[in-house]
């Protein structure tokens, strides 16, 4: 496919100009690789519409959602970048990014495909791409914030420090993610337990319940933050646990219906 293959590209070519100019120091030329970046993203999402929308209906397969989440993680980071300064994330969420849509047009699709689908189930959807997307993107950050806690801790300073924000930045973005991640969250599993009478069926359990113990995760975590204050390591467990249980409840369940349970 030749969108994917341009936005492949694109992501490849940005992710080299940045890295290019954050090799050479000082300012940097951000409306070229801004320009660059926006292509790659647009390209991303054209082509998961492609591969979501089919002639059978909607595509719900692991590797074109997955593409869906892809493109929403960049373009919400390409969105803040003049706020929180977040575009050299970049150098990780582009090649990963890249990763993903070269797998996609490779791999054998063997997703669930609706030809119907009510306004109701395009609600849960949309409200499960958004939390996924933002939720992944707190457990990048917390990463990134664990990795820059243990450089200072260690007084191991250099390029890495300038290359990602200010930990105070990172854990304000972090938070702000959680917060509308969780609630994004909730709303998909309300939608889900409301609109869909077999949400609790034999081939969704698993889904239903790694979601829920995921939400209670996020839950005690803002919970903490609000009440107690928790930054630091605390923050990054809880968030990364969170995470963990969701990646399980979504990719884990596809993985096993699409790739295992299909071959």
């Amino acid at each position: 496919m030749f969108t994917a293959t341009a936005s492949i590209a694109l992501y490849l070519i940005s992710s080299f100009y940045l890295a290019l100019q954050l090799s050479k120091g000082g300012a940097q030329r951000t409306t070229v690789f801004f320009l660059i970046a926006t292509l790659a993203v647009a390209a991303n999402g054209y082509a998961s519409f492609q591969w979501l929308i089919t002639d059978q209906g909607i595509n719900f397969g692991l590797l074109p959602m997955t593409t869906v989440i892809a493109f929403t993680v960049n373009f919400i980071v390409l969105g803040s970048r003049h706020r929180k300064q977040l575009q050299n994330l970049f150098l990780v969420l582009f090649p990963l990014s890249a990763l993903i849509l070269f797998l996609a047009m490779t791999a054998k699709d063997a997703g669930i495909t609706s030809s119907e689908v009510s306004i109701q189930m395009g609600f849960h959807v949309l409200a499960s791409i958004l939390s996924y997307s933002l939720l992944t993107l707190a457990a990048f950050q917390a990463l990134f914030l664990s990795l820059q806690e243990w450089r200072l801790r260690h007084k191991h300073f250099g390029i890495f420090s300038q290359i990602f924000p200010s930990i105070q930045t990172m854990e304000s973005l972090l938070f702000e993610a959680l917060w509308v991640g969780f609630g994004l969250l909730t709303l998909s599993l309300a939608t889900g337990l409301i609109f869909f009478e077999d949400f609790f069926a034999q081939h969704l359990a698993h889904k239903t319940f790694f979601s829920i113990f995921s939400w209670i995760f996020f839950a005690i975590l803002l919970w903490g933050r609000h009440t107690q204050g928790w930054r630091g390591k605390t923050a990054i467990r809880w968030t990364l646990s969170g995470f963990i249980t969701l990646a399980v409840a979504y990719w884990g369940t596809k993985f096993v219906l699409e790739v295992l349970l299909s071959s």
